[in-house]
Parts: C-alpha cells; structure tokens; sequence
C-alpha cells in the first residue's frame, strides 16, 4: 500500500517541518508537481521547496487515502498553520489566485488554511517517482 505509506510520511515530515525527509520520499528523479507548471525534478529542488515549511507554526496535517493501485493512488489532505514570517506570506500571496487579506507588513501575519487532492505513483520499494497536487488556501487574519 505505498499511497497509504506516503501519505503517513507527509504528514509526518510536514509537521516535523523536515524538508530533508520530505525529499528522501521521492527515487532520485521523482518529480514533485506543486502546480500543474511547477515540478520539482531533483533532491535539492524538493528540499529547497519544501524548506518554506520552516516558516510555519502549529501545523496540523491531516489526510484520507480515496483510492489505490498496487503502485499509485490519490488523496485528499487538509493543512493548516499559522504564517511566521512575511517572506511566507509573500511567497504565499503571489502564489494564490484567491482574494488576499488586508493587511500591510508588519501587520499580524494570517493562519493559513489549505485543502487539496494528490496522486502518486510509486516505485517497488515505496518511493514516489511522481506526485502532483491540486490545493485552495484560504487566509484567516487574526
């Protein structure tokens, strides 16, 4: 059941906010689609992507497991986590074809809801050689 394995280790490695160990769930060419235009394609490009998760708080991780092949399946995830740093939320607003908050720098940083779909494929010994995500995020200013 590798889907089930992976999405267990997601949640792990995103609470954790462990980049290295989000990178090790992929063989060395696995791609990682964060966008339908934006793929990941080696060890140091998922690590560097995944090192904004060190600009989050309090992060909650929860997913379900939809469906499943012997080398692949889909999923549907839930995060939420408090924004800490304006370089996050910058990241974030240019990124989100979703109304921002209004709020000038400096001003309290939001609490950030995503929800999304992930498929997966999945070589013999369990690791991705490809994942792509769909997500919405919605902002909640304190």
């Amino acid at each position: 059941m590798p889907i089930h394995a992976f999405m267990d280790a997601y949640k792990r490695v995103w609470e954790a906010q462990d980049s290295e160990g989000f990178a090790d769930l992929f063989t060395p060419d696995g791609q990682y689609w964060n966008t339908p235009f934006q793929c990941q394609d080696t060890w140091e490009l998922r690590k560097v992507y995944w090192d904004r998760i060190k600009l989050q708080d309090n992060i909650t991780h929860s997913n379900e497991v939809l469906a499943e092949t012997p080398n692949g399946g889909f999923a549907h995830w839930h995060t939420e986590y408090q924004v800490s740093s304006e370089e996050l939320f910058d990241i974030w607003a240019k990124s989100t074809g979703t109304g921002l908050p209004d709020r000038k720098p400096g001003d309290p940083l939001p609490y950030l809801i995503l929800d999304g779909t992930l498929v997966g494929q999945f070589n013999p010994e369990g690791l991705a050689t490809e994942v792509r995500i769909w997500w919405h995020s919605r902002a909640e200013m304190p």
